[in-house]
């Protein structure tokens, strides 16, 4: 007996042993098959840098793509700022408003969206910076105008408001001059084009290049399509305006055709000759190009600032146009939305985010 002990706990031994090689195996197979089932459910990163966070104070910046943006959330998730790479526009989150034209459509555009100017264009890492941390805590929450707000400052019926010098900055506004009569309001479908933001002001400007426009008197309290937007987002919101029109000025050109093969800003939906398949990337701020009858050899003759999506789901743009007589999110002279059978619809070349 006392010679069968030592095999007795050597077998014992041996057996313990390969219960643990046995049960180790079995784990490790475990967590190569957790990591394996992990790897196949995590979503691939949208370009070279998404899904990479970081912290700064209570909120936290996540990069994704498509285009590459930084996107800020809070502490629940929410997403509460949208900044793209090469864009000054940015896309806070705010108290719910709603944009309604009672006059000419049944549609509204309720948003939490306020679109804002940085004070430069975004790039990669800009959330670390001083000045953006500065920027953020003035306009995180405000109830200021912004874009959105600025461009229903000259849709029908909107009051007057003028600087301390007498200037009158908003206000209804219509396209253009009567080309019949200068008396009363001018008839829709019979106005000239041509008018600018400085033309609806009233009051001569010099652009940074040194060179002077001067309004022409029948023209004031008027702007055009391309001349709404510089109104909107140059005069008003403080991006730089050019006075040439062309695609290699360093400022917001004259035309939309200028404004949509120039460099500025970021293209989310590619210019193209033909009506665009996806529109989904765009948010609001951005700008929307149309090629129309009246523009020659397929410029692009149409130019208007998206809203979001309206109650009924459909994306909506405001814009000055010559059969409204002015700017309008409405139904007036073609429907003010991107998807569908209309004219504006179907005229949708591109969008740039400035």
């Amino acid at each position: 007996m006392k010679r069968l002990l030592p095999r007795i706990r050597k077998f014992s031994l041996t057996r313990n042993a390969a219960l643990f090689l046995v049960t180790a195996a079995l784990l490790a197979a475990s967590c190569v098959l957790t990591l394996q089932f992990r790897h196949r459910t995590d979503p691939p990163p949208a370009s070279p840098g998404a899904g990479i966070r970081a912290r700064s104070g209570p909120l936290e910046f996540e990069r994704i793509g498509n285009p590459a943006r930084t996107v800020a959330r809070d502490q629940h998730g929410t997403v509460v700022a949208t900044f793209t790479d090469g864009a000054r526009t940015a896309v806070l989150t705010g108290p719910s408003r709603t944009f309604a034209e009672p006059r000419t459509t049944d549609a509204e555009v309720v948003t939490k969206s306020w679109v804002r100017l940085l004070p430069k264009a975004w790039a990669r890492g800009a959330e670390r910076s001083d000045w953006f941390k500065t920027w953020l805590r003035s306009r995180l929450g405000s109830r200021d105008p912004d874009i959105l707000a600025t461009a229903f400052d000259y849709v029908a019926g909107a009051p007057a408001r003028t600087t301390a010098a007498g200037v009158t900055y908003s206000g209804a506004a219509r396209y253009g001059p009567g080309t019949t009569s200068d008396s009363g309001p001018a008839r829709p479908g019979k106005q000239r084009m041509g008018s600018d933001f400085y033309d609806y002001l009233g009051t001569p400007w010099t652009f940074p290049d040194g060179v002077t426009r001067r309004p022409e008197k029948d023209r004031r309290r008027s702007v055009d399509c391309s001349g709404y937007v510089r109104l909107v987002y140059g005069y008003r919101s403080g991006f730089l305006l050019d006075s040439r029109d062309s695609p290699a000025g360093s400022g917001l050109q004259r035309t939309a055709d200028a404004i949509a093969h120039g460099p500025l800003g970021v293209p989310v939906i590619p210019l193209t000759d033909r009506t665009p398949d996806v529109i989904q990337g765009l948010q609001p701020g951005d700008l929307v190009f149309f090629r129309t009858r009246e523009a020659p050899g397929g410029r692009i003759g149409h130019i208007g600032i998206y809203l979001g999506l309206d109650t009924a789901d459909h994306p909506r743009f405001i814009s000055s146009r010559k059969n409204a007589n002015g700017p309008t999110m409405g139904d007036k002279g073609g429907t003010s939305r991107l998807d569908g059978e209309g004219y504006y619809a179907q005229g949708l070349r591109g969008a740039r985010r400035l």
